[in-house]
């Protein structure tokens, strides 16, 4: 079906053209003054300048044109020449109906359908996720399920660090604590453990403390740089101790990305694609692409057009080894290959974007991806403490992701036992889903490029542009519609009048903006649009149910139509909720 706002401009744009001005912009617009009216139409005032004609002029017989349109109950031209709308009643409850019956309420279908690789930019392994692994895993969450909604087929990549130094630093101190196991004993030919002989909470102590030591200690590290190599050639111990510390790592990962409700179709990592590095830097020397330079390998990919200067990309270091850079470029190769992607999407930190610039460029020039293919990096900004400095814990240090899921889960159990009559167990049931919209939403609800403040009070309030108070409005209309069902009535008849009330009217016209708002939401990669419609409606809803009383009309027509208006408020919110990634209770 078509937007609203396109429908209401095709009216416009017939007017202006039966009024002789087709060349004129008569696009409508929401209007900037709700206190004159509805919508606006500036196309008067561009007009003036391409038929030399006062601009009130055109606008007044533009007006002539409209009247007795289905559209428009009110049409005015006011100084200098601007058009002030209201839609009519009626139009607007014809469009509501078919906005109900649509299947994705307005959003159209794509003109071809996309396969895109969304790259979360993936934590290393044996290392836990902090606070600062928030952001990449939440909007890659939702652009993955936005571009999923709109019609897309999408695959979702948590792209692992699980290759390289880190690697050897575990083995190498794990050789130190328990050097009787059979994987460092090159001679041991029997079938290793199928055990690992560490927990997660070793793992995670061993990393700091061999990271922590290499810095101080050169023999240390050239053990552990030893290790690593060992690894990468394909010893055998070493290669079956990997596979343990990849096997329980990712076992812990998928517990603590499933408490975000975070969801990954792969879990490869920069090993996936060590065996194709050789071949891919074979193919830049032949094809004239990369050169050596102070005996590294690398890529030219500076453009005359750039007013800033772009290093080259470095394909191996002097001492041959590969870098971040080799396995990236392996890895959009390995996509290439297999998925065919039309858009390969990555999430990182925003200080990244000089580095994806340089591999983007490298990409193209080397011809590792076909033409079409578009390379976005989403780059964002930094989740900082009321302090205005990247989040920490009370001590200073870097705050664990899964201790501030149960620091926001306990402040929301104690509003929500504060005052309301449930159980503890069904108490701590909301806690945990509110506690989740409270973290997403905070996040979410800025757009990603920018820093923003992680306020713990802020955010898990029930008032205010907050997850809880939107969960709080469905939660609402949820327990209307069942009172409405417990009176005998069917809350799925949907049948929609022209509306009476100004803030019925508002929340009609909020409904239409939906399709238009999801589209802009997928085609700018921004949930926050989401976020910010949502909050809106939240906002109509509530403003019309303190004006209306629903359950008490008597015109079973009229609080038919009321209880059509929550249906759709209701299936907007909770679909937007989980292209946002989180969910709403039965009750709170």
């Amino acid at each position: 079906m078509k937007q609203f706002l396109d429908l209401i401009s095709d009216e416009m744009k017939a007017a202006f053209e039966a009024a002789g001005y087709g060349e004129a912009d008569s696009r409508v617009s929401v209007s900037n003054r709700p206190d004159l009216c509805e919508y606006q139409c500036n196309g008067a005032m561009a007009g003036a300048k391409l038929y030399h004609k006062a601009p009130i002029m055109i606008a007044n017989e533009v007006v002539a044109k409209l009247e007795g349109s289905k559209v428009f109950s009110e049409v005015s031209a006011v100084q200098p020449g601007f058009l002030n709308l209201k839609i009519s009643p009626d139009f607007l409850a014809e469009y509501l109906i078919e906005q109900a019956k649509d299947e994705k309420m307005g959003v159209g279908a794509p003109e071809k359908i996309k396969s895109i690789v969304v790259d979360y930019g993936g934590p290393n392994v044996a290392k836990p996720l902090h606070v600062g692994h928030l952001r990449s895993a939440v909007i890659g969450e939702s652009i993955k399920r936005i571009s999923r909604y709109v019609g897309h087929k999408v695959i979702g990549d948590i792209h692992l660090g699980d290759w390289g130094l880190q690697m050897g630093l575990i083995m190498h101190e794990l050789s130190l604590r328990k050097p009787e196991l059979p994987y460092f004993d090159e001679a041991f030919e029997g079938e290793y453990p199928t055990e690992a002989p560490f927990t997660i909470s070793e793992l995670e102590e061993i990393y700091p403390t061999a990271s922590g030591k290499s810095k101080e200690d050169e023999e240390y590290k050239a053990k552990a740089m030893e290790a690593t190599f060992k690894l990468q050639s394909g010893v055998r111990g070493y290669r079956a101790l990997w596979k343990h510390i990849i096997d329980v790592s990712v076992a812990d990962l998928k517990k603590n990305y499933a408490n975000l409700n975070v969801e990954f179709d792969l879990w490869k990592g920069e090993s996936d694609v060590q065996d194709l590095i050789p071949g891919m830097v074979d193919y830049m020397k032949e094809g004239g692409y990369a050169y050596l330079s102070e005996g590294a390998l690398v890529v030219d990919v500076k453009e005359e057009s750039d007013t800033k200067e772009i290093p080259p990309c470095m394909i191996l270091k002097s001492d041959g080894a590969a870098l971040y850079n080799t396995t990236d470029l392996a890895t959009i190769m390995d996509r290439e290959k297999n998925y065919h992607p039309d858009q390969l999407i990555y999430l990182t930190d925003k200080r990244q974007d000089l580095y994806f610039e340089q591999v983007f460029r490298c990409a193209r020039k080397t011809k590792l991806v076909e033409p079409a293919t578009e390379l976005v990096h989403i780059g964002f900004g930094t989740m900082n403490g009321k302090d205005g400095k990247p989040f920490k814990t009370r001590t200073g240090g870097v705050m664990r992701l899964e201790y501030l899921i149960a620091e926001i889960r306990e402040e929301m159990l104690k509003k929500i036992l504060d005052g309301h009559a449930q159980s503890k167990e069904e108490a701590e049931e909301i806690a945990d889903i509110v506690a989740l919209a409270a973290i997403k939403y905070g996040d979410l609800s800025n757009q990603a490029s920018k820093d923003y403040i992680f306020d713990i009070d802020r955010f898990t309030s029930f008032e205010g542009d907050t997850g809880p108070y939107i969960l709080y409005t469905i939660v609402r209309i949820k327990s209307i519609l069942a009172k409405y069902e417990a009176l005998g009535e069917k809350a799925d008849d949907l049948a929609f009048l022209p509306c009476e009330s100004e803030a019925e009217k508002n929340l009609g016209l909020m409904l239409t903006g939906y399709g238009a708002m999801i589209e802009n939401a997928y085609k700018e990669v921004a949930p926050h649009r989401i976020c910010a419609y949502i909050y809106d409606l939240a906002n109509a809803f509530n403003h019309f149910y303190h004006e209306t009383k629903i359950l008490v009309e008597e015109d079973k027509n009229k609080q038919k139509s009321y209880i059509s208006l929550l249906m759709l408020t209701k299936r907007q919110l909770e679909t937007c909720i989980d292209l946002l990634g989180f969910s709403a209770p039965e009750r709170m």
